[in-house]
């Protein structure tokens, strides 16, 4: 029933953005128009094919060769057809639809030759690629929603409160132009891959799926849809642009300058004065309260700290280098990224309560994180100019925020993981089939 209940939700929030995006972006297509034409039309290969891989891990392995061996000839059958009639692929991606319709037509197997358990399976390994592709539509629908209906964003507000950590942004820029191409290419993909690393730590988790016959109480890609789905609310509430747009030339390097107050990135720091709302393009997302891209890679090193040794590395790595990018290229303020690990720790906190159980640590811990993310937002918005005007404090204070939520997330978990431990062992196992 909570499958069922997730499927019905997923499918209304699909309708309901697609009649948003034809309303509020000039008939723009929606996430659901622009599902069908992957259909056909060559889209980006990466998301696709993980959610297939993550699908895949309720298969065994001769099924899933055979699976991926399907999608790769589709592919192969629509990237000919394309060359003989001379038809360039959007984005010049040339695989993608082989995976889409192998994951469909899982979908019909599952109903029509599966039974009992084996239907149920198959059905939740469908559901979990669909509901990754069809995330990453929404949010890509949601962005052009936000720039298309907050003609001002709040820059000044966060560029003035960044003063009290030191303008990290400007700092982080300067350091990366520093260092020279070498480190931005490296920062440039670990930016551009988060979701390649999400599922690589996702099917370390899920990887005995197939044999146990049942999916984990919680899993990371749970952690990764539930940010992608409430994060962008808060766009809309808080639109921001980022440095490199608002004190910038863009990232396209000429685009924003037109739109920016002043071409201060990353060299000068903004000046000290009274913030205002300021208007930009109807383009540029508004997508930087609270960082989702720090969020997310905080789940990512939540949730590789059970794993092997280089998973646990490299979930380190993978978060460091985040906030370096989004410091470093300008996306993202300073502030930006102590609300974002507030943010994830929350939902991270809520989704282990509602897994285990929800009892008075659970609820105390999720119901503070709560308080602090909205309290960070509200200093943000109404006291930036205290907050400058006092760096050796609110400074500090902003820090002890952020760290108090990290240390009450941490002492809570240990306190669950002997009750975890013990309830997987008296856990029924479910019978092979």
């Amino acid at each position: 029933m909570l499958w069922a209940a997730a499927g019905v939700a997923a499918l209304g929030l699909l309708i309901s953005m697609e009649i948003a995006a034809r309303y509020y972006c000039d008939g723009a297509p929606g996430p659901m128009t622009s599902q069908v034409k992957d259909l056909i039309y060559a889209p980006k290969p990466g998301p696709l094919y993980a959610g297939m891989a993550l699908m895949m891990v309720v298969l065994p392995w001769r099924q899933r060769f055979v699976a991926a061996g399907v999608a790769i000839g589709i592919d192969s059958v629509f990237a000919l057809g394309r060359w003989a009639v001379g038809a360039e692929p959007p984005g010049g991606h040339f695989f993608g639809s082989g995976a889409l319709w192998v994951m469909l037509g899982c979908a019909v197997i599952a109903v029509t030759r599966r039974t009992g358990q084996d239907r149920v399976l198959l059905l939740k390994g469908v559901g979990l690629g669909l509901l990754l592709v069809a995330g990453r539509k929404i949010g890509d629908t949601w962005l052009l929603i936000t720039a298309k209906t907050r003609p001002t964003v709040l820059d000044p507000y966060l560029a003035v409160a960044d003063h009290a950590l030191g303008d990290p942004s400007w700092l982080a820029g300067r350091t990366l132009a520093a260092i020279g191409p070498i480190g931005t290419h490296v920062l440039d993909y670990v930016y551009a891959q988060l979701a390649v690393a999400a599922a690589v730590v996702a099917l370390y988790q899920l990887r005995h799926v197939a044999a146990e016959r049942r999916f984990p109480r919680h899993h990371l890609v749970r952690t990764f849809l539930v940010i992608g789905l409430i994060g962008p609310a808060f766009y809309m509430i808080f639109p921001v642009v980022g440095p490199v747009f608002a004190y910038g030339p863009g990232a396209s390097g000429t685009g924003g300058v037109h739109w920016a107050l002043a071409n201060l990135w990353p060299h000068t720091p903004p000046p000290f004065s009274a913030p205002h709302s300021m208007p930009y393009d109807a383009i540029t997302p508004r997508n930087c309260m609270p960082s989702l891209h720090t969020a997310w890679a905080t789940a990512i090193f939540i949730h590789t700290r059970k794993s092997s040794r280089l998973l646990r590395y490299a979930g380190t790595f993978w978060l460091v280098a985040t906030l370096a990018a989004t410091l470093g290229f300008g996306y993202h303020y300073g502030v930006d990224l102590i609300a974002g690990v507030v943010f994830a720790l929350t939902i991270e906190a809520a989704l282990r309560s509602h897994a285990r159980g929800w009892d008075r640590s659970g609820i105390q811990l999720v119901a503070y994180g709560t308080s602090v993310f909205a309290a960070l937002l509200v200093s943000y918005r109404y006291a930036p100019m205290e907050m400058a005007a006092h760096p050796r404090v609110f400074g500090p204070l902003l820090i002890l925020a952020m760290t108090s939520v990290v240390y009450g997330y941490v002492r809570a978990t240990r306190l669950w993981e002997p009750k975890d431990a013990s309830a997987r062992q008296l856990e029924p196992q479910p019978e092979m089939v």
